[in-house]
């Protein structure tokens, strides 16, 4: 666990590719456990420490994790990441295909199968089943270095839909490296996707002043990469 940030209201991690933000019914450890047991002990609290979380990330993605250790800091930014107004997020993705544009913005319709914890992309007036809802997701994505085989494009969502990035980069033949889910060939050794939560700009829920907590990027992005800015 790699603390990126930290104050009386907010700390952020840096999640590792694997990492459980919140436990589930799998028992394993979690991120939110881990960090109250530090805060616990750093701060010398002898009962429960408040510790919210206004977003999350999936298991199998790496980088910033926000919290909130205040009950203000958590309804202010459970309001900002909802809107997703006054706030900017970027990340990293690996893709073995490249998109046939340099830079652009993708736009689709995209459904949720809960059973199945999978996104898909429907058309324009699809007819759907009533307990399945079409949402507007868009991203703007740029390519910024390439390998021999694989190219890293940096991703920033104007909207949060579930497993957006995967199932829209998928959509376009640009399925991310590891991602069997939505179409990768082949899996990562470490069962995770390449795909990095690289960083978050917000205002500060309680300064109002402006700041951006960046994670490092995965030994694996600078192995095939090397120094990206």
């Amino acid at each position: 666990m790699t603390i990126l940030y930290e104050d009386n209201h907010l700390i952020a991690v840096n999640k590792a590719c694997g990492e459980l933000v919140q436990g589930d019914k799998t028992g394993d450890p979690s991120l939110i456990d881990s960090l109250k047991a530090y805060i616990r002990d750093k701060c010398h609290k002898p009962g429960e420490v408040f510790l919210g979380l206004p977003h999350r990330i999936d298991r199998p993605t790496s980088g910033v994790v926000l919290f909130a250790r205040t009950g203000k800091a958590l309804s202010r930014l459970c309001e900002v990441f909802k809107g997703h107004t006054d706030i900017q997020k970027v990340y990293w993705a690996v893709t073995a295909q490249c998109p046939s544009e340099p830079e652009g913005t993708l736009r689709h319709l995209l459904v949720r199968n809960e059973k199945m914890n999978k996104s898909f992309v429907v058309s324009p007036g699809a007819r759907l089943p009533e307990h399945q809802k079409a949402q507007e997701a868009v991203l703007h994505y740029r390519v910024i270095a390439h390998s021999q085989r694989y190219h890293l494009l940096e991703v920033r969502l104007e909207t949060g839909r579930h497993h957006q990035i995967r199932c829209q980069l998928a959509a376009i033949g640009c399925p991310i490296k590891g991602d069997l889910k939505y179409g990768a060939k082949r899996s990562n050794p470490d069962g995770g996707i390449s795909l990095h939560a690289r960083s978050i700009t917000l205002l500060h829920p309680v300064r109002k002043e402006t700041m951006t907590i960046t994670a490092p990027a995965p030994d694996e992005f600078v192995t095939l990469f090397g120094t990206v800015g």
